[in-house]
């Protein structure tokens, strides 16, 4: 059992007691904090001078009165002295002699808190024998008597000296500690290996950064602790740090598929190496996400001049050739008439999907039931299915929500599924993996028992145009499928399998949480007609419904109504106020603003509205309101 504080310090107090010196703590203010029995008795002082908290000019004044400093003529000026050399808080060692005849050394140190500690010691013993030594002056000389007196003044001043090492020494190693416990925190791996390439010296973090690591490290070959993959990688650049040539550089760690930045520093004072290891997988996934984005954008402004002269010409010639149908051309104009239209009606189709590919699309996660949404991808694939074909799901992550951008990954799945159908023929089978991927990734694969794909194919089939069905495919199904997933930060990759062909894309896991319970929502909209539409949606969720047309009306509920415990709103509403100003009113942490909008997205009102919280854009379904109010946060 752990003593309390008050018996802590009576341990202490009498800890304090049995020692045989005097001694006394005054903090920065010179108000005595402790002091042992010892200093009471050694200097006769009343009861008020040893109590905590007595002031220490009231107890040099007492002693001074007494005589204890002999005649020390301004009693006002000597007592004022006295505190000021305490005020300095320096380390001080000194002899004297009291009133009464006892000698007695006083040494003096510092407290890092302000404040010192001093020791008092009766060394009248020592001073008989120094006197003793003196008097037997016929049989000593005068140089061993000077000398001995000096040993036995120095030996005093080295055990001051040897508390103050001591207490250096401790405040060092408190240092260490304080630093040590500030890199085993940090969210990398801070290490140091020598010219053997073993480690010295580790902040325990690397199985956190490389799961799978060796997690005892010191002493141990970086090779043996880091493994193949990971140091086919590390070692090569390890090699140009030795050569004084410092690095860094990012790979990704194959046995738990996480991005890894690696910076190595040539430590020269050693020979060794400083590493420092950070997992940057949100970041790389976040990057990669931006720099499709960018592709797209570029993409968009190069196609779009080149797509409008070429509407332009395919309408020319769709109407040219219809002109030619009325002119009553023999039977082969006919056929070379209309396969002249289908090239051009599938030429206009080419520019819609090129379009899809190129124009603004927003990657907008929001929580969603994998069970369900697979559950609802079935149902459209089985119909594009024929009978000869089977199609298994295998939901490996249950029914837990994660935060995906179901229309884009219904899109790309579907994409995937009608190939695995169109590879297979009129007989086969497709199997659609779901399963998280080593706390990283949610991957989706694909598979099927058809030819599986060709070395050419595995190289370009993402390459837009790139197809293996002839006349019938556009090749932009794959490259579709690649810009979908990197917009979400995505990967994907291509495979066979010993039965076929396989395609997997692997999206950021992003669990979504447990789904918000009814409750009672604030709709602000200043549309009857929507507005009604609005409360049925709700409703129908479970929710109870209270409304109000501008932000004036909303913040009085507010105010009045503890229980809200969402509110949607349009941005745009009557008044001078919009949506944007319910974000700056005092509401409960658990109640989301989302914000509904028809503006543009490259609308100001809209940009600052996704700074906000979650941003639904009209029209949008139940199941995209649901969504919406069960990722809202309190910003």
């Amino acid at each position: 059992m752990q003593p309390n504080s008050g018996q802590t310090q009576e341990m202490t107090s009498a800890g304090l007691n049995l020692i045989q010196q005097a001694l006394t703590i005054y903090d920065h203010d010179l108000r005595l904090v402790v002091c042992n029995r010892r200093f009471q008795e050694m200097f006769d002082l009343p009861q008020v001078l040893v109590t905590p908290g007595a002031d220490f000019s009231d107890t040099i004044r007492y002693l001074a009165e007494r005589g204890d400093y002999g005649d020390v003529g301004d009693l006002d000026g000597f007592v004022q002295t006295r505190v000021e050399q305490a005020s300095a808080f320096e380390r001080h060692y000194m002899e004297r002699t009291r009133a009464n005849g006892r000698t007695i050394s006083v040494e003096g140190s510092p407290l890092p808190q302000g404040g010192w500690v001093t020791v008092y010691t009766d060394i009248s013993r020592a001073k008989q024998q120094e006197a003793l030594l003196r008097g037997r002056s016929e049989e000593l000389s005068d140089q061993l008597l000077t000398y001995s007196e000096e040993l036995a003044a120095t030996n005093r001043q080295l055990e001051a000296t040897v508390t103050a090492l001591e207490e250096a020494k401790r405040q060092i190693t408190e240092a260490e500690a304080r630093a040590r416990l500030t890199a085993e925190m940090m969210p990398a791996h801070i290490a140091h290996v020598g010219p053997d390439r073993c480690y010295t010296y580790s902040n325990r973090r690397l199985t956190s950064v490389m799961p799978g690591s060796k997690p005892e490290i010191i002493g141990v070959h970086a090779a043996e602790v880091l493994g193949v993959q990971p140091w086919s990688v590390i070692g090569p650049q390890l090699d140009k740090a030795y050569a004084d040539t410092p690095s860094v550089f990012e790979f990704t760690h194959e046995p738990s598929s996480r991005r890894i930045r690696v910076a190595l520093t040539p430590d020269q004072s050693t020979g060794g190496v400083y590493i420092l290891s950070m997992d940057i997988t949100e970041e790389s996934q976040t990057r990669a996400a931006l720099q499709q984005t960018r592709r797209r954008e570029m993409a968009a402004q190069l196609t779009s001049g080149l797509a409008h002269d070429f509407s332009n010409l395919l309408t020319i010639i769709l109407g040219m050739q219809s002109r030619l149908g009325r002119m009553g051309l023999p039977a082969q104009a006919d056929e070379l008439i209309n396969a002249t239209l289908a090239a051009a009606r599938r030429g206009g189709g080419l520019l819609h999907r090129i379009a899809d590919m190129t124009g603004p699309r927003e990657h907008e996660p929001v929580p969603t039931d994998l069970a369900a949404f697979l559950g609802d991808l079935e149902t459209l694939a089985r119909s594009a299915l024929p009978p000869g074909i089977t199609l298994r799901i295998d939901n490996q992550g249950a029914g837990d929500r994660y935060l995906l951008d179901a229309g884009m990954l219904q899109d790309s799945l579907l994409n995937l599924l009608l190939n695995a159908r169109d590879a297979c023929g009129i007989r086969g089978a497709i199997t659609l993996t779901a399963a998280p991927l080593q706390d990283t990734w949610l991957e989706f694969a694909v598979t099927d028992t058809g030819p599986g794909f060709t070395p050419e194919a595995l190289v370009h089939a993402l390459d837009p145009f790139f197809t293996t069905k002839g006349g019938e495919g556009s090749g932009l199904g794959l490259p579709m499928v690649y810009d979908m997933t990197k917009l979400a930060g995505g990967r994907i990759t291509l495979g066979n399998t010993e039965t076929g062909g396989r395609v997997a894309l692997s999206l950021p896991l992003r669990p979504a949480g447990a789904t918000r319970p009814p409750g009672l929502v604030l709709l602000v909209e200043d549309s009857p007609d929507l507005r009604s539409t609005l409360r049925d949606m709700l409703r129908s969720a479970g929710h109870s419904v209270i409304e109000a047309t501008s932000v004036d009306e909303a913040q009085a509920l507010i105010a009045e109504l503890q229980e809200i415990s969402a509110v949607l709103s349009d941005i745009v509403l009557e008044g001078d106020k919009t949506g944007l100003d319910l974000a700056a009113l005092p509401r409960r942490a658990d109640c989301p603003l989302v914000l509904m909008t028809s503006l543009p997205p490259d609308d100001p009102l809209h940009r600052a509205a996704t700074r906000v919280g979650p941003v639904l854009r009209k029209p949008f379904t139940a199941t995209q309101l649901d969504a919406a109010l069960n990722t809202g946060v309190r910003p």
